[in-house]
């Protein structure tokens, strides 16, 4: 590779909860919960972005489609501008968009209605009409989180006409598309390689789930598994519970007699690391990180040895998040959560 497109992206964090996964529309929210002290902080830490998370309610009402709100483009204003001032990059990715919502993939109509796409191509041109000319920080346009379809072809076509939307208007900044399967690393094969020399593909990371998402409320198969455990280890009694919960098997069954370890890890990595030797492309892993009520000891040997693979292949990097969100770095006063994590997701532990 001549040169990297992710230099400046190589090690930051989400601010989830802001912009996106808000409890309810509101301004008090979004001028009170990141400031630039949370910025300037992960600055402090030896970061060198963040992933900005936005929905597009923040831009656009369903009741006036293609009529944009100044005040959701002021907040990833100053966003930027705090960004600048700190040395910090930036990744905007629209977490929510017309007709599609990550986390409820069954309502979706993005992908059977033309008016939903055209509303979604339309943001995007606004988005990078606001943005073309701005140089510094540096910015990523991250089309859309964690698709799930039957098939990657209705996705594939619709990133293809927004990437061509958005380059009529921006031909300077990168571009991120990720794939299928809630952007998991098998599903990268399934991705075109688009005609552009300024894209960014991206995977998120979050194996094993049963691990990373213990007892976590809106996983119900996790909640019905109800373990708490530690990483290196096993899953116990796994089988046994697949055997009484058949519905579970379609998210767990891959687990089954699997040691969770730093190969397991390396092994589920493996398809983004052949992205990169069949295509010399950059990889950029926007998610990744441990449910905090977790042991702490294995929470932190997890991460160490995902984060170690990562360094060792050159992907950048995002965790989820820096605050709150049941996966924090600080809690929702402000307060470090774990001096040790923060020195193991930056990249400064020994």
């Amino acid at each position: 590779m001549k040169s990297d497109k992710l230099a400046g992206f190589k090690v930051g964090t989400n601010l989830g909860g802001w912009l996106s996964q808000y409890e309810k529309y509101d301004h008090a929210h979004f001028k009170a919960f990141i400031k630039e002290d949370n910025i300037s902080q992960i600055a402090s830490w030896g970061m060198d972005h963040v992933r900005l998370p936005v929905d597009y309610p923040l831009f656009e009402d369903d009741e006036k489609p293609f009529a944009y709100k100044e005040s959701g483009f002021d907040y990833v204003n100053q966003c930027l501008e705090w960004c600048e001032k700190h040395g910090l990059n930036l990744v905007i990715d629209l977490h929510r968009a017309p007709g599609f919502t990550f986390d409820s993939h069954e309502t979706c109509s993005l992908f059977d209605k033309p008016e939903q796409q055209q509303r979604f191509i339309s943001l995007w041109k606004e988005i990078a009409r606001r943005f073309s000319s701005k140089k510094k920080p540096g910015i990523i346009f991250e089309l859309l989180n964690e698709i799930a379809l039957p098939s990657s072809d209705p996705w594939n076509r619709l990133a293809a006409k927004t990437i061509k939307s958005i380059r009529e208007i921006d031909s300077g900044h990168l571009i991120m598309v990720g794939g299928n399967d809630w952007n998991a690393t098998w599903a990268l094969k399934d991705l075109p390689i688009f005609d552009d020399a300024k894209m960014v593909y991206t995977f998120h990371f979050y194996e094993p789930l049963p691990f990373t998402h213990q007892r976590a409320s809106w996983l119900k198969e996790s909640v019905a598994y109800d373990k708490i455990l530690d990483y290196p280890g096993e899953l116990p009694g796994l089988a046994e519970f697949l055997d009484k919960n058949q519905w579970c098997r379609k998210r767990f069954d891959r687990y089954n007699g699997v040691h969770m370890d730093k190969d397991f890890l390396k092994k589920d990595l493996e398809p983004a690391l052949d992205f990169i030797s069949n295509n010399g492309l950059p990889l950029y892993c926007g998610e990744f990180g441990v449910i905090e009520i977790s042991p702490r000891k294995s929470l932190h040997n997890w991460y160490r040895d995902f984060v170690g693979l990562l360094k060792e292949n050159n992907i950048g990097r995002a965790c989820w998040s820096y605050k709150g969100m049941n996966f924090s770095l600080v809690d929702y006063k402000n307060k470090i959560v774990d001096e040790e994590l923060i020195k193991i997701v930056s990249g400064t532990y020994s």
